[in-house]
């Protein structure tokens, strides 16, 4: 028997006389019978279950937190402590996790029951999931398909209906894009509104901790939790946070991206999709007029050059030494770093690494990395410009949907699947994809909002109005 789709569904199951309990057993079934997909990892049959007896009780006590009952998976780049996690790197194999993340602190503080940790690229370097050290996830829409990346298990662990919201990282449009390869909402922060303590870093001026669920109202739920300033994590801002009511938030000054509309490569059923929905936006009142994306065609190199320089730092730590995976081959310190960080890694993470130390390099620094923190400042003023004119920002998610694995062989080509989702992390606005198309070809495809900084209230609140998601 399958768990109820949302979370209000599962609280009406649970007024009914259901159990939390029961909720976590039929998920956990649920997955095993799912094993197809390889979105899970681990799954957590002893803590699992004990965390939704406690909810049990606290709800028979009156004493539950705002998440009771809510079934959720966490990326395997998120620590919880006492379990393992591992960035679905060989390097981080058999890896536990001596603290928990403050994300996962927060949810189990609300009451959340967590059910496992889900298959992701390797240390969440990759846009269709075929990174990972334990191999491809499949598309629960349609098997023969990538659910996208690097979230892609998260992704899929809640498209499949094994959990009601999947938390997963977004570096440069990994929790977007998943979400509109498989049919779901997916939730990226402004940066700084979510602590990043416990997540394994790749990026960290660019990652973020997102959810991803079926609608917009258990989006906003879980992360209503998770938001907020955080003493472990400096980056984390004491703004206040707005109260998400999902409320109509009257009419709207739109600004949708032209190049969605006209650019090359882009699949002529999302382009006519978009199209349909910037005509209806106009008919119901609101103000929707063109806007250009700035320095497109420098975003996505920019977003690489950083990410990767950022990465090759981070990574760092992983040498065979400290904790993680040590060559039984290597003698001596220097084999030490060079055969157990050769054997841990694969291709692509190696493959940044390579390319950040490159731009971070002596001779190359101000060519590369000084010159790409200069267009990033160019983007970000340029964008917040754009809120100056409009409330919203409107576009496509992906050029495309869905595509088979092994499809794409061109690392160049590989990244370009990130063209509209990588403005909002250089930019550290929130974003959401929605699912509001389903293509000829049977697969779903989403489009993009974003908003000014901390307006994540406006963001929700539009996408349940405009988008009915």
């Amino acid at each position: 028997m399958s768990i109820p789709k949302t979370f209000s569904e599962a609280r009406s199951a649970l007024a009914k006389g259901a159990s939390v309990t029961d909720l976590a057993h039929r998920s956990l079934a649920e997955a095993e019978a799912r094993k197809d997909l390889n979105a899970f990892l681990q799954l957590f049959p002893e803590s699992a279950p004990a965390k939704a007896a406690e909810v049990d009780a606290k709800l028979k006590a009156g004493t539950a937190g705002p998440l009771a009952g809510l079934l959720v998976s966490i990326k395997d780049n998120i620590c919880y402590k006492g379990h393992r996690v591992g960035a679905s790197s060989r390097i981080l194999e058999g890896f536990t996790s001596l603290y928990s993340a403050t994300v996962v602190e927060r949810l189990l503080a609300a009451d959340a029951v967590i059910i496992g940790r889900t298959n992701c690229d390797e240390f969440a370097m990759g846009s269709s999931n075929e990174n990972s050290a334990y191999g491809n996830v499949k598309n629960p829409m349609d098997p023969t398909k990538v659910p996208g990346g690097s979230s892609g298990g998260a992704a899929a662990s809640v498209a499949a209906g094994i959990v009601h919201v999947a938390f997963g990282s977004d570096t440069g449009g990994s929790i977007r894009q998943p979400a509109s390869f498989t049919g779901t909402v997916g939730f990226k922060p402004t940066y700084g509104r979510v602590s990043r303590y416990g997540l394994i870093a790749f990026a960290s001026s660019f990652d973020q901790i997102g959810p991803l669920a079926h609608n917009v109202e258990d989006a906003a739920a879980a992360y209503s939790v998770i938001a907020g300033s955080d003493p472990h994590d400096s980056t984390t801002s004491r703004k206040p946070n707005a109260p998400i009511a999902l409320s109509n938030p009257g009419k709207l000054r739109i600004g949708y991206f032209r190049e969605g509309l006209e650019r090359a490569g882009m699949d002529t059923e999302v382009v006519a999709h978009l199209q349909a929905h910037i005509d209806r936006l106009k008919r119901e009142g609101h103000t929707v007029e063109p806007v250009e994306v700035p320095l497109l065609d420098h975003q996505v190199p920019t977003y690489y050059i950083l990410a990767t320089a950022e990465a090759s730092s981070n990574l760092a730590r992983f040498d065979g030494i400290h904790y993680g995976h040590h060559s039984k081959q290597a003698q001596g310190v220097e084999e030490t770093y060079r055969l157990s960080r050769t054997e841990g890694f694969g291709a692509e993470v190696k493959r940044r690494i390579l390319l950040g130390t490159f731009v971070l390099s002596a001779g190359y620094y101000d060519a590369y990395y000084g010159q790409a923190q200069r267009v990033r400042r160019i983007l970000r003023d340029r964008t917040l410009e754009a809120f100056g004119r409009f409330d919203l920002l409107l576009g496509p998610t992906c050029p495309g949907t869905a595509f088979a694995p092994g499809e794409i062989t061109d690392p160049v080509a590989m990244y370009l699947q990130d063209i509209f989702t990588v403005q909002a992390n250089l930019a550290g606005t929130p974003a959401i994809s929605l699912p509001t198309g389903t293509h000829s070809n049977g697969l779903p495809f989403g489009v993009q909002l974003m908003a000014k900084p901390f307006d994540e209230a406006l963001l929700f609140a539009a996408s349940k109005t405009l988008f009915g998601a």
